[in-house]
């Protein structure tokens, strides 16, 4: 019998992964992205103090009424609206956190509009 790889599960072997490696501080915060289907969210946390310090995502107003749904434009939009939010805050450097996804398509846009918004990696 042939078995289906759980490809969620295996993404999440490779998150604890480099979880041990990527740590966020209060002067250098993680940036996590998750995507679904349809949607892809951003956070930006401190893990001495499990707080999360600032959070967009594609399901938020401002990337909503511009029409866009879980695709590249939408990440490099929520990317931008995160580096906004952060820079507001007081955030300037962050640690990049792929969440266990691949560096490409969508995680990689979300982390070129962060850049673009003025986060530094």
């Amino acid at each position: 019998m042939v078995s289906k790889k759980d490809s969620n599960a295996a993404r999440i072997k490779r998150h604890y992964r480099v979880r041990k490696n990527i740590s966020g501080t209060p002067n250098r915060p993680r940036l996590n992205v998750f995507r679904s289907l349809s949607n892809i969210y951003a956070q930006v946390i401190d893990d001495t103090t499990g707080k999360t310090l600032v959070s967009a995502s594609s399901l938020d107003k401002e990337i909503k009424e511009l029409g866009f749904g879980g695709n590249k434009t939408a990440a490099t939009e929520v990317g931008k609206l995160v580096a906004k939010r952060a820079i507001e805050a007081g955030i300037k450097a962050v640690v990049f956190d792929r969440g266990g996804y691949v560096y490409h398509g969508r995680v990689e846009a979300l982390a070129q509009g962060a850049r673009e918004g003025g986060l530094e990696f």
